[in-house]
């Protein structure tokens, strides 16, 4: 179903170069997914979808593990981020993750498992209504969703469950970024006996207990995730809590 442009977007579009201005405005899927108006349909409802190229997804276009496949999504061109989906068109448990920035920007690095090679998108919805669309295809050899985790051939990662390391940088070209590491099989539930067991959210908060982001993440989500964040000019330390599927908690303080 194709929708009219919303003023917004009629204004924004007016402000960008004419190249970006086509990109703007509806049309086919600029990465020609068989998949696409599945996706558009299941994931985004009939909300207006505009394909942005102030949506960036950035992967490596050839990924030699399909087990740790580094993504960064940056929408923070993109004013008035209110939720971001990201999801991957072949992969068998299609939705990634969620995040929600609120005192952050709206900018997220993680890693992820893919089956094959598929178009990788992060859908931005802004405060008018609007999913604001960008991705990038990524080649991989694939069995990233189906190959056990690293964890299963470990008989002590159960003591290490949830263990949390994290730093934040004040200075220098990474200033306000904040990274946070978990330890967690992420098990996607498609290998023969082993079930689903996975991180289902994260909340990252400043010392006055304003929060920063909130993630819900899925199965796809790499082994021992890694988010990167731009907390941006604040200083203080950053806590961190989670649970996974099975109801396993942890929270964790990342210091200045």
């Amino acid at each position: 179903m194709k929708f009219p442009l919303t003023i917004a977007a009629i204004a924004l579009a007016a402000l960008m170069s004419p190249a970006d201005a086509a990109a703007l405005k509806e049309s086919g899927d600029p990465l020609a997914s068989a998949r696409w108006a599945d996706m558009q349909k299941s994931l985004l409802g009939n909300a207006p979808v505009l394909f942005d190229p102030r949506v960036k997804v950035i992967a490596p276009s050839t990924a030699e593990n399909p087990m740790q496949v580094p993504v960064t999504i940056d929408a923070t061109a993109l004013p008035g981020v209110q939720e971001v989906l990201v999801f991957a068109d072949f992969n068998p448990i299609v939705q990634v993750l969620r995040f929600f920035p609120e005192a952050s920007g709206a900018y997220l690095g993680f890693r992820v498992k893919l089956q094959q090679s598929t178009p990788v998108r992060a859908a931005v919805r802004t405060a008018d209504g609007v999913w604001h669309v960008g991705g990038t295809w990524v080649n991989t050899v694939g069995g990233g969703c189906t190959a056990p985790s690293g964890a299963s051939a470990s008989k002590a990662w159960q003591q290490k469950l949830n263990r949390v390391s994290g730093r934040q940088w004040s200075e220098g070209p990474y200033s306000g970024r904040v990274r946070l590491s978990i330890v967690h099989p992420m098990d996607t539930g498609l290998v023969a006996g082993t079930p689903a067991f996975h991180l289902e959210e994260i909340e990252l908060s400043d010392a006055a207990g304003q929060r920063l982001m909130r993630l819900q993440t899925y199965e796809p989500v790499a082994e021992n995730p890694v988010f990167t964040l731009h907390r941006g000019a604040v200083s203080g330390p950053v806590e961190a809590r989670g649970r996974d599927n099975n109801g396993n908690t942890f929270k964790a303080q990342i210091a200045q």
